[in-house]
């Protein structure tokens, strides 16, 4: 038979308030009646009832992964994250991708229309969408933000993107690289921004003139990072690197120079951002900047469950980086 919270209490020795406060994680319990009472739950393999728990404290125990992003692996990897956040707190989580234009209104609506979530959590670029935003606050909707472009008065998490890219971008004019490609993201991503001023600041400190054919603009997506290399390498005088925005363009990029015949790192070096899966996973592996994307997705959920809980809970979390270089970038060929 299926234990209850009733048999957890008695077994504990606590009341079933109290089991309730601990299973969500609420604060004013004493370590010691907590552990009881998760040792408790262990021995009798007691499953929090969802339906119930909604029922008794008119929340659903949903929380929302609200996107749209077209890279696949940053993606997953935030959901991993907050999927650890979850179970941790016995939520259930749930993807929402959100269109762009005239289907923003009407998806975010649609989100809470048919699964009313307590919370959401939103990735770039939807941390400045105005209509997702004013949708989220007139209907006092709970939410943190990873990567906000404005981070006033949010919370969640983020890194210091730009100090990131002028640690790369030092690497690379360190080993003799001057003329630098670089493929943006999504104009309306904040990552976009600060990656560029990372590249545009590395550049003036370096004393390397700016050249905007050096630059063009990108989507995150591999196909994106395709073009944008295939416009690179088409100049008279092409880059002896190139810095794509993340891992996704970045793959696009060698997969770019490989059907021109143009060997990685020998006769192009490429270095990405993010530090996903496939940044390791692809020949040559790939010069990054390692951006903690799962603990990200993990920290943001955590804040999100304050804020569901306490109405004024909840800040913005900053994590640190770590610069990676591997196997795609080496000093450039002489000509």
């Amino acid at each position: 038979m299926r234990s209850r919270i009733e048999d957890v209490a008695t077994a504990a020795g606590v009341s079933m308030k109290t089991v309730s406060r601990v299973l969500n994680n609420e604060p004013n319990v004493r370590e010691e009646t907590r552990n009881r009472v998760m040792r408790t739950v262990e021995q009798l393999k007691y499953k929090p009832n969802l339906s119930a728990r909604s029922l008794a404290g008119q929340r659903s125990y949903i929380v929302a992964l609200v996107y749209n992003n077209p890279s696949r692996n940053y993606l997953m990897e935030i959901q991993g994250g907050m999927l650890e956040a979850c179970r941790a707190h016995h939520y259930n989580l749930i993807l929402a991708p959100v269109g762009s234009g005239k289907r923003t209104a009407d998806d975010i609506k649609g989100l809470f229309e048919n699964f009313g979530p307590d919370g959401v959590v939103l990735i770039p670029p939807l941390t400045d969408d105005n209509v997702v935003l004013s949708y989220l606050e007139e209907h006092e909707v709970p939410f943190a933000c990873i990567a906000p472009r404005n981070p006033r008065d949010r919370i969640g998490v983020m890194m210091e993107e730009t100090a990131a890219v002028l640690e790369l971008m030092a690497g690379l004019i360190e080993l003799g690289h001057r003329r630098i490609g670089h493929i943006k993201g999504p104009r309306a991503h904040g990552a976009c921004q600060w990656r560029y001023a990372g590249y545009r600041e590395a550049l003036r400190k370096a004393g390397i003139a700016y050249d905007a054919d050096l630059v063009t603009q990108g989507e995150f997506s591999f196909e994106s990072g395709m073009s944008g290399a295939n416009v690179l390498l088409d100049l008279t005088q092409p880059p002896t690197a190139i810095f794509a925005a993340n891992d996704d363009m970045a793959a696009g990029v060698i997969r770019a120079a490989g059907e021109r015949g143009l060997a990685v790192p020998r006769d192009l070096s490429v270095c990405g951002f993010d530090d996903t899966p496939i940044a390791r996973h692809i020949y040559p592996a790939l010069t990054t900047v390692r951006q903690p994307t799962s603990e990200m997705g993990r920290l943001a959920t955590l804040e999100l469950f304050d804020r569901i809980r306490t109405p004024d809970a909840g800040r913005m979390v900053h994590v640190e980086h770590t610069l990676l270089f591997r196997e795609s970038t080496r000093p450039p060929k002489k000509r």
